[in-house]
């Protein structure tokens, strides 16, 4: 395959789908994130990414919207750059947020004043770092802030790498490791007095701070480390801080993750999410709350939700939102008797990579919702269930999208051991059996849902693809023993999990047997050139930004904590997982042709993992491309670098897995 494809037919086919399906919506928001109510229970702030044209990505933008929807969401920010984290201040006359638009990457705190028309005004000055979280005090009087510094690193979950803007830097200047730099990789937390404008430290020096939200007035609760690199997050403990003294105390250690970590207003419950995960900023499982005075923990019964997303309604109640199989479930929680009540439930899903929080109205709440038949949009439910859009995203160029899919299908089989297994397959207009890809998704902690299927997906189907979608075991929504049996297993037991859901398809006359591919990225990276290594059906694979190569993932990546977490044994032992599960070392037993794909700056899954397999293929006789890009991380997720790999994906299963006439 040639390195530029810009004047071929394909690339020119798949540009001007994405312009169809985009163009629409240039200008306007495409979604509504990180919702937050006014206290007056007015408006409804909210992060709307926002496309102008097909190069970059969406900058974020801040809209309000009325609460019931008497009045239509409008932006009030512009940048330049992004902006994103409205809050509200407690009397409700200020929103501040988070924006780069003094300098791209510097990211600061900002004020709107919502009774006067003027600029916003930069609160924040940090020399050393970027403001990356915030929160207001319950009186008013103080915010929050981490400052991450400029070696901070990025989860994968948003693209790895450093979060340190260097653009003010030559091209040529090496990126640089050293235990002399360790303080500019820490994640600091600081408190700023709003009357004064002084910033200060609050947390014990030394200390990392991940997440912190205000626990009353006068305390901070916190996932912390002593370490600032990812790896030292997964063995974060959770810890109440007093910025007035900078001491902090441990309330809760975990053999696993903890995070979504929120304090009631008046300080006397702390809520926080205990789970296996394997990414940063990706959490789901069990909700605990805590006694801030002595650390005792109540584990709430969500009946089999894994809690991912939460937001106070008062001091007494919490909202969640949580995963259940397919389902999206909110719930509310009181924290006096630490019980839950089902408020609603749907089959749609809640936000993608990150779940969407309810936010509480006088009569219900509002949140995001999105299925194959509709893209994001914010809606109220009321007591009763009846449900209001508040801020849709659809317009002709989603109603295209909406129209190459023909049906989308939940599924549910058993795996060898006998433990059901649920999925989702995406299928074109027509009679099957359809050529079919499987889509295996990353984590491996994390899950399919009926998701708005965007460009990518929906391009593939139009053109006569069924994409089967699985969560084996290591998937949310079913609970901490499901997600952890993937554990020490990777490539085991959940690859079993996901070929007999291809055997299910094929059976259900979804799919064709001889017509099978497969693609993944990040964990399903690996997967997409593991499951041809151990089964031959596959006729073309896409693994982007895979993991290939188990003992340089150990030692290579940012990850090797959750490396020996996960895989289990001795990277030594050569009868262990770290030799028996890399792909690499199996190359010879794969006669799939694999098309690979990579980014420079990636720190989760080195370009290395895809280097590696791709030679290996190459010596042992089959096809295999290599596409390695320079301004990207973990994936792929700019303009027009999004319209190469889609080109390089739907060229390669076209060549490898072509669809009969019959099945278009």
């Amino acid at each position: 395959m040639d390195r530029d494809l810009r004047e071929t037919d394909r690339y020119r086919e798949v540009e001007d789908a994405y312009r169809r399906a985009l163009e629409p919506g240039f200008g306007t928001s495409t979604g509504a994130i990180d919702v937050q109510r006014s206290p007056d229970g007015r408006w409804l702030a909210f992060t709307g990414p926002v496309l102008e044209r097909l190069e970059g990505h969406p900058h974020g933008r801040i809209f309000l919207v009325s609460a019931d929807d008497s009045v239509e969401a409008r932006m009030i920010t512009h940048g330049p750059n992004d902006d994103g984290g409205a809050r509200w201040s407690p009397d409700g006359r200020t929103l501040t947020f988070l924006s780069d638009r003094r300098e791209p990457g510097k990211v600061q705190l900002y004020a709107l004043e919502l009774d006067a028309i003027g600029e916003a005004r930069q609160l924040t000055s940090f020399q050393d770092g970027v403001a990356e979280q915030y929160a207001w005090s319950p009186d008013g009087s103080r915010v929050l802030v981490i400052v991450a510094g400029p070696d901070a690193e990025q989860s994968d979950a948003v693209g790895s790498g450093t979060i340190g803007a260097d653009a003010d830097l030559p091209p040529w200047i090496p990126e640089v490791e050293s235990s002399e730099r360790i303080e500019l990789a820490r994640r600091r937390l600081v408190v700023l007095d709003v009357a004064t404008g002084v910033a200060e430290a609050a947390a014990p020096e030394g200390l990392n701070v991940w997440e912190a939200a205000w626990c009353g007035d006068d305390r901070i609760v916190a996932i912390v480390s002593e370490g600032p690199f990812e790896d030292d997050w997964y063995g974060a403990r959770l810890s109440l801080i007093v910025p007035a003294t900078r001491t902090a105390r441990t309330l809760r250690e975990s053999d696993v993750q903890l995070g979504v970590v929120s304090g009631s207003p008046d300080g006397s419950v702390v809520a926080v999410v205990e789970a296996v995960c394997s990414d940063r900023l990706v959490v789901a499982g069990d909700l605990y709350l805590i006694d801030p005075s002595d650390g005792e923990a109540r584990l709430v019964d969500t009946s089999g939700g894994d809690v991912a997303a939460a937001a106070w309604a008062d001091e007494g109640h919490l909202c969640v939102t949580a995963i259940r199989g397919l389902d999206t479930v909110v719930l509310d929680v009181d924290a006096k008797t630490a019980t839950a009540q089902e408020r609603w439930s749907t089959p749609e899903a809640c936000g993608a990579l990150f779940v969407a929080p309810p936010v509480p109205l006088d009569d219900g709440f509002a949140i995001t919702t999105e299925s194959w038949r509709h893209p994001t949009e914010l809606v109220a439910i009321g007591e009763a269930g009846e449900r209001q859009s508040i801020a849709p995203s659809s317009h002709e160029g989603t109603d295209l999208v909406t129209s190459w899919i023909g049906d989308r299908r939940r599924l549910t089989w058993t795996a060898p051991d006998g433990l059901a297994i649920e999925g989702l397959i995406t299928l074109p207009e027509g009679e099957g059996p359809f050529p079919t890809i499987l889509a295996v998704h990353g984590g491996p902690v994390w899950a399919y849902q009926d998701f708005w299927p965007g460009v990518f997906t929906g391009l593939l189907v139009s053109r006569g693809y069924a994409i089967l979608q699985p969560n084996p075991r290591g998937s949310w929504g079913r609970g901490q023993a499901f997600a952890r049996a993937v554990v020490g297993d990777m490539g085991g037991a959940d690859a079993q999990d996901v070929l007999t859901g291809v055997d299910h398809a094929v059976a259900e006359g979804l799919a064709d047997p001889d017509r099978i591919g497969v693609m993944g990225g990040s964990y399903g990276g690996f997967m997409a050139a593991w499951l041809p290594c151990i089964d031959p059906r596959f006729k073309a694979a896409v693994s982007v930004a895979p993991v290939t190569d188990w003992y340089s993932e150990r030692y290579g990546s940012n990850l090797g904590v959750w490396s020996a977490d996960f895989l289990g044994g001795d990277p030594h032992d050569r009868q262990g997982h770290y030799h028996e599960r890399s792909p690499v070392l199996r190359a010879g037993t794969n006669r799939t042709p694999t098309l690979f794909t990579a980014g420079y700056r990636d720190r989760a899954t080195p370009l290395g993992q895809a280097v590696e397999m791709h030679r290996a293929l190459r010596e042992q006789g089959v096809q295999t491309d290599l596409a390695l890009y320079p301004l990207e991380g973990h994936g792929v997720r700019t303009f027009p670098g999004i319209l190469d790999l889609t080109t390089r994906t739907l060229g390669w299963f076209e060549r490898f897995l072509p669809v009969a006439p019959a099945s278009r």
